[in-house]
């Protein structure tokens, strides 16, 4: 009679076990308040540009979706751009979102409050909507609202669309870095939070592409990766246990740079541009196209 309630506690014990490790050790438990579902019907598009951008950045966006972010910029090619937003803790300027994505349909937003320290979930955010909306498409993009981007020099030199589309590709300006152990620094990270010295290759955050398989595979490992509040640093411990190497591509720069026609034609991103520049750079630039340099 012993014999059952041990066999029960061993199976017992089993199911616990195997519940343990299968649950989700960063949920990403959000809802889509604002949403394009069908954004990537009926046609998959070759590129989808995700861009992380805040509620008072009106301006920005709209700079984007006049200059490089335009979806008609190529005839021959389908581009899909989207801007990322989490809840503002402002009902007022989360009203106003929703009445600019009634207008311009791009726009995805998730109820996780948006803040600094909530960009990791922005871009998964991000690769969960291209996972499940628009998993035909060949490429990704994320990228911040304030970066310039070369769309010929992405389209045309990097991404080629004659060119057979890449499977478990990854590139932008690949960092091999460690933690920074600084409180006062924006990227202070905690020993507790991240005891190694060293972290794994990743990407600047400003910019970097991927072939859109990868979107469901980061998602899907978040899941079970402890989350870090740098998003960079995060989709690279993700990429590590993918065993995705980020290929190093020098025409993703993630600094300012001084304008000039001829450097901006030889690069792919460039960092801390205001609105009011996007314009006047996509303007010069589409102006002076038989220019040489």
């Amino acid at each position: 009679m012993l014999i059952v309630p041990v066999r029960n506690t061993v199976k017992h014990k089993n199911s616990t076990f195997s519940n343990i490790r299968t649950r989700p050790l960063n949920p990403h438990a959000f809802d889509f308040v604002v949403n394009e579902p069908k954004k990537c019907e009926p046609k998959a598009p070759f590129l989808v540009i995700l861009i992380s951008t805040t509620h008072k950045e009106f301006d920005a966006r709209q700079a984007i979706r006049e200059t490089w972010g335009d979806e008609s910029t190529f005839a021959d090619i389908r581009i899909v751009t989207l801007f990322l937003l989490g809840k503002n803790t402002d009902s007022v300027l989360n009203h106003m979102v929703e009445q600019e994505s009634q207008i311009f349909h791009d726009i995805v937003v998730e109820d996780f409050v948006d803040s600094y320290h909530n960009l990791t979930l922005k871009t998964l955010m991000g690769m969960r909507w291209v996972a499940t909306y628009c998993p035909r498409a060949q490429y990704v993009m994320k990228t911040d609202s304030d970066i310039f981007v070369n769309m010929d020099n992405l389209v045309y030199k990097l991404l080629k669309p004659t060119t057979k589309p890449r499977r478990r590709y990854f590139t932008g300006y690949v960092i091999n870095g460690g933690p920074i152990r600084d409180m006062r620094s924006k990227w202070y990270m905690s020993r507790d939070l991240y005891p190694d010295s060293k972290y794994p290759p990743f990407c600047s955050g400003t910019g970097y592409i991927f072939s859109a398989d990868v979107a469901e595979l980061i998602y899907k490992t978040s899941l079970h990766t402890r989350l870090l509040h740098l998003e960079d640093v995060y989709v690279g411990m993700c990429l590590r246990k993918l065993g995705i190497h980020p290929f190093q591509n020098s025409g993703f720069n993630h600094w300012k740079m001084a304008y000039s026609l001829c450097r901006y034609r030889r690069v792919i991103t460039v960092h801390q541009i205001s609105p009011e520049e996007m314009h006047r750079i996509w303007n010069d630039m589409s102006s002076k196209k038989h220019l040489r340099c």
